[in-house]
């Protein structure tokens, strides 16, 4: 039997502010609406937030999953933001099954709910929140070949029309988002996204190349400068560990300012 898997990692921007009219969101937020335009309509989502770290990747379980508000400081109406999806245990199951026959140890989490950085950007790309939704969790020793290994595992998952999305930020330095910007912050920033954009679109590029470069990513031009922690951009690792191939497109946006990165697969097992 075969399956087919869309594979997305996308900068989700900050917080709520792409639901609240902010026009320096407004490139990121059309990017999602095209994304989903384009794709096939998913009967599943599976989501690997930066927003939630664990000791071992683990998976949201519930049937009725809720929403987590993890921001603060902003308007009331972004605390009244509802995204009633449903949850799917069965693919939480296949999961974490994939995870543990690959020696990864793996957990569910029946209570959770989900978080901004899974609500937000499917409020925007899937609005009347029907389509079941499972989030996977980063694992907290922030390990890049770990999570491209975590993205290795999910290959095995016997789930059609699955959509996967990494939900981060290909530039995440909060100081720099709302520091007045300088030629060499913007220098530092686009260095960073072309080489990013090198490594997982380019086509002469051999996949052990690839998987070094994305291990290695504090080799990167300015990469400390734009990820100081580095969980936003692990997402992308999982994606890529799913995909095992250069990417079939790269979307910039600029968001706060900054060009962020998107990145698609289309991936046909079986």
């Amino acid at each position: 039997m075969s399956t087919t898997t869309d594979i997305l990692f996308i900068s989700h921007g900050g917080g709520p502010l792409p639901l609240l009219g902010d026009p320096e969101h407004r490139d990121m937020v059309n990017t999602l609406k095209v994304f989903a335009g384009k794709l096939a309509r998913p009967a599943a989502m599976l989501v690997i937030s930066a927003h939630w770290e664990a000791r071992v990747p683990t998976v949201t379980s519930g049937a009725c999953p809720e929403l987590i508000y993890d921001y603060y400081g902003f308007p009331p109406e972004a605390y009244s933001v509802r995204y009633p999806c449903p949850g799917e245990p069965r693919l939480a199951q296949q999961v974490v099954q994939a995870l543990e026959k690959a020696g990864i140890p793996a957990g569910t989490d029946q209570r959770r709910g989900l978080d901004h950085g899974v609500f937000v950007p499917l409020q925007l790309m899937y609005p009347e929140a029907d389509i079941p939704c499972v989030q996977l969790s980063l694992v907290d020793s922030l390990d890049a070949g770990l999570h491209i290994a975590i993205g290795r595992t999910l290959r095995s998952l016997d789930y059609d029309n699955l959509l996967v999305i990494g939900s981060g930020f290909s530039f995440h330095n909060m100081r720099a988002f709302f520091a007045p910007q300088t030629p060499e912050m913007r220098a530092a920033n686009l260095a960073f996204e072309n080489w990013l954009e090198d490594t997982c679109a380019g086509q002469n590029m051999d996949e052990n190349e690839r998987q070094s470069r994305l291990i290695d990513w504090e080799s990167a031009p300015h990469a400390r400068f734009c990820h100081p922690r580095e969980e936003h951009l692990l997402p992308l690792h999982v994606c890529y560990g799913l995909a095992g191939k250069a990417c079939d497109e790269h979307v910039s946006a600029t968001i706060l300012g900054k060009r962020s990165g998107m990145f698609y697969w289309h991936v046909k097992a079986g």
